[in-house]
């Protein structure tokens, strides 16, 4: 058996926003996060140890990270190296510069030419020689419609159609690469792209537009032994009968709260031709927890807001509070006192949201077709705004003297 680690979607130098400066390194909080993230994986390589380890790609938000954020991430994989472990490094949307055009960020490994290292930059076949025996890469990296079809191609075709061809044009492609495949050695299919029953997370507003989608059937060929995917950040398994397994990692850290409810990891893989074992390890990440509440009916909004803080544990955890409430409230909220119970917190962020008047249900008795007198109309409306009773009195008193004013203007100009 030859023993794979697969992981993507390490994203590293994201999400500062959700972190802190750290005293001590001058670094922010989430790089560090993520540093630990990856060296818990490179850990597990090395303790096992695999053979083999492959990166699905998007090792960072763009092409151009800053040099000390490169330099976290070259630390860890350079461990791979010391201990001679082949890795390969496939090229996702977020590594390409300017969608394809100008290289990627990790086609540096190549150049430099580290050591058992292969950066899949092109759809081509890897042969890759392990402790554990050989075995076949095939690296898909992400295409765009340029990668294919020119502009005049696509000119006068719909989104559907331009996504029809394009899969054609690639199965044609990979079709060539299959044909050139040792039967008796176990094959792998490396891929970052979206599947089209996919469910997705973060990266739905990260690449929209940018990609095509591909179809399962594409990748769920006999010849291929494992189907190890890139680009989603929910891990899952899209072939069910797992023949062969269709995975997707996942990202190895929460990115932002729309993956708060994710597990985070990557999968340990046992390959040999025609047989493959694999588990999907978690990462203890940092946890994410919104706090949601609306305190728009309640009369003391203050207290509904630090009993609603109280049910969640929040102690180092990236935090956001959202609260409804309306604008009268504004005044009864303690600020100071909610920075206090959120202070446990790694970071948080306090979000409040004013209630629309507008949106109160209409009251039965002054709809449309009742016939009710001015004056009652008011004394209606003023019975069911609870919000108003302080000033119900004197909102009264002022329409009784507009309307006395109004008759007397009107008897005036009918006796001239």
């Amino acid at each position: 058996m030859i023993k794979i680690l697969h992981l993507s979607d390490i994203h590293m130098g994201s999400g500062f926003s959700h972190g802190r400066i750290n005293a001590a390194t001058g670094l922010n909080t989430r790089l560090e996060d993520f540093v630990n993230t990856l060296s818990q994986c490179i850990d597990r390589s090395l303790a096992e140890p695999v053979d083999l380890v492959i990166f699905g790609g998007d090792a960072f938000p763009d092409a151009t990270p800053p040099p000390y954020v490169q330099e976290a991430f070259a630390s860890q994989f350079r461990r791979l190296m010391d201990a001679n472990i082949p890795t390969v490094l496939l090229v996702g949307n977020h590594d390409q510069h300017s969608q394809g055009q100008g290289g990627a960020s990790l086609n540096i490994y190549r150049t430099l030419g580290v050591p058992g290292f292969v950066v899949g930059d092109k759809l081509t076949t890897h042969h890759i020689s392990t402790r554990n025996g050989r075995v076949q890469v095939i690296t898909l990296p992400w295409l765009t419609r340029s990668t294919l079809m020119t502009r005049e191609e696509t000119e006068n075709l719909s989104l559907a159609e331009v996504n029809q061809l394009l899969t054609e044009r690639l199965q044609v492609v990979l079709e060539g690469e299959i044909r050139r495949l040792d039967p008796d050695v176990p094959t792998v299919l490396l891929a970052h792209l979206m599947a089209d029953n996919a469910s997705l997370g973060a990266e739905r507003y990260l690449a929209v537009g940018k990609g095509f989608t591909l179809p399962l059937s594409l990748l769920t060929r006999p010849c291929f032994d494992y189907v190890a995917l890139g680009h989603v950040h929910r891990h899952q398994n899209l072939n069910k009968s797992n023949n062969p397994p269709v995975i997707y990692p996942g990202s190895i850290e929460r990115v932002d709260f729309s993956e708060e409810k994710e597990d985070k990891g990557y999968v340990m893989i046992e390959l040999e031709r025609g047989n493959v074992k694999w588990e999907f390890c978690p990462l203890p990440v940092r946890v994410f927890r919104t706090i949601e509440v609306d305190v728009s009916k309640a009369d003391d909004p203050q207290a509904a807001l630090s009993k609603a803080i109280a049910k969640h544990d929040i102690q180092d955890a990236v935090v956001r509070l959202i609260y409804k409430l309306r604008s009268e409230q504004l005044d009864l909220i303690d600020n100071p006192a909610l920075h206090a119970a959120l202070n446990s917190a790694h970071t948080y962020t306090i979000q409040p949201e004013l209630v629309s008047q507008l949106a109160r249900p209409r009251i039965p008795e002054l709809s449309a077709s009742s016939s009710i007198d001015p004056m009652e109309a008011l004394k209606t409306y003023l019975h069911n705004r609870e919000d108003l009773k302080d000033i119900a009195a004197s909102m009264l008193e002022a329409a009784e003297k507009l309307l006395a004013d109004d008759v007397e203007v009107w008897l005036e100009a009918t006796n001239s």
